[in-house]
């Protein structure tokens, strides 16, 4: 079964139309909106496993320029 995780973003000041753009090319992305609030953008992306999912987060997620933290939420329903 696949992992679900919201991947809460926080980018540098007019950086999030670009981080936005870096992140739907990256696959298992199912979706990516930037939003108002704490954070500017919320990614939900689709992984095999745990160890996957921190992959994406660490390997293609934070070597994006302009993110600032991010803060990983996996889907704990079935």
């Amino acid at each position: 079964m696949a992992i679900k995780a919201y991947i809460l973003i926080e980018t540098t000041i007019g950086k999030t139309k670009d981080v936005t753009d870096s992140l739907v090319s990256i696959e298992g992305m199912e979706s990516v909106d930037a939003v108002t609030g704490p954070y500017d953008i919320i990614a939900i992306a689709r992984a095999g496993d745990v160890n996957s999912v921190g992959g994406l987060v660490t390997e293609r997620i934070h070597t994006i320029p302009g993110i600032i933290k991010t803060v990983t939420c996996l889907s704990i329903t079935a």
